[in-house]
């Protein structure tokens, strides 16, 4: 059975302008069939359904790079063993799944497509199984935290060190699903904002989100001594090696997987130049300003500019990150690292493509929000 990339996304773009009603039949059909598999889940399903839709939309619209969707499948096969999924899970989803792009891909459905669809997924459940497999001989599915140090920054945000119970190997840059004992089986992910240390600690920058179960948990009612479930890591906003100089815009608690990044650059024994623009709202958003100051005093080539959006009596730079980026030289040369809400990647980007910067030399990464 082959794959055929093209009938595979063209029956999926009919079923994307009802991506919500379609991940509700999902689950539906999934639990009516399966109703076992319930208890994997948390109780609110409106994160799960949006996570769905994304990992389905990139698997997709991936199917003719075979490199990139091999490493994003190969991660999310490792990351699925923390809830506990075993390979036989797998065709319970399958059937789900068909079930429902044959429903809303209805006028266009034929033979040829459930076919092309039934290849597409036994191909990436193999990679994932497989991925699984072979990392649960040499790495838990997830990994126990003692929170050693709870610092709060702001009202809504924390900065908060974990001593993990064995190692972790990560690269700088990637990030974490946590689960709290206040509410099992809700993971929400965070960068780690730190390189690797020797004394196994990590670094989480967490803002507490208006209705978010686990941001609220871990700014408001963490406390040091408390035990958390750290998720392997994911991601792959990581530093390149290109002896470039290097460009970091980072809003918020995007800082976090910056943070990680420059640790890593400046220990390598690189000398690059590095501008890195912090944005927040407030002046007292900017949160890690103590340290980022330290690590600039440390490491001459690094400048690090703040940033402020909505304080007019700031005395500092004012303005959208984005926007302010542009006030300084050319960025075509450098290597850019982007992280923080969708719409200032998305517009940091754009500026950077538009002023002549590759999108091979673009690394970036959303900090995500929660219900």
């Amino acid at each position: 059975m082959s794959l055929n990339p093209r009938l595979v996304k063209e029956s999926f773009a009919v079923v994307e302008p009802a991506a919500d009603k379609a991940a509700a039949y999902f689950y539906g059909r999934l639990f009516a069939e399966s109703p076992h598999l319930r208890a994997m889940f948390p109780p609110a399903m409106d994160v799960q359904r949006d996570r769905l839709f994304s990992a389905l939309t990139r698997i997709v619209w991936s199917l003719d790079s075979p490199g990139s969707l091999a490493s994003f499948l190969g991660q999310l096969g490792r990351d699925h063993r923390k809830y506990g999924v075993l390979a036989e899970h797998y065709t319970a989803v399958g059937n789900a799944l068909l079930a429902t792009i044959r429903r809303f891909a209805a006028e266009i459905w034929d033979t040829e497509i459930e076919a092309a669809w039934v290849a597409a997924y036994t191909a990436a459940a193999n990679l994932m199984i497989e991925s699984a497999e072979s990392d649960a001989g040499v790495s838990p599915a997830w990994w126990l935290a003692e929170v050693t140090d709870h610092e709060l920054r702001t009202p809504d945000i924390a900065v908060i060190t974990l001593r993990l119970d064995q190692d972790l190997p990560y690269t700088p840059g990637q990030y974490v699903n946590v689960q709290t004992a206040r509410w099992p089986r809700v993971w929400r992910t965070f960068s780690i904002a730190n390189a690797p240390r020797d004394d196994n600690t990590v670094r989480l920058h967490v803002r507490a989100i208006t209705g978010g179960w686990v941001s609220t948990t871990l700014v408001q009612h963490t406390r040091i001594g408390d035990t958390l479930m750290l998720g392997p890591p994911i991601g792959t906003m990581v530093p390149s090696d290109s002896g470039r100089d290097i460009l970091c815009v980072a809003g918020g608690t995007g800082l976090a997987p910056i943070k990680a990044i420059l640790e890593h650059v400046i220990g390598s024994g690189r000398r690059p130049n590095i501008h890195l623009l912090h944005g927040a709202r407030t002046a007292a958003e900017l949160y890690d300003l103590t340290d980022l100051v330290r690590m600039e005093s440390a490491f001459p080539r690094l400048r690090v500019l703040p940033v402020v959006s909505d304080e007019p009596g700031y005395d500092g730079m004012r303005g959208k990150v984005p926007e302010v980026m542009e006030r300084f030289h050319s960025w075509a040369e450098h290597e850019a690292y982007v992280c923080g809400p969708i719409a200032m990647v998305n517009e940091t980007v754009r500026r950077l493509q538009r002023g002549g910067m590759p999108p091979a030399h673009i690394h970036r990464d959303i900090v995500q929000g929660e219900p």
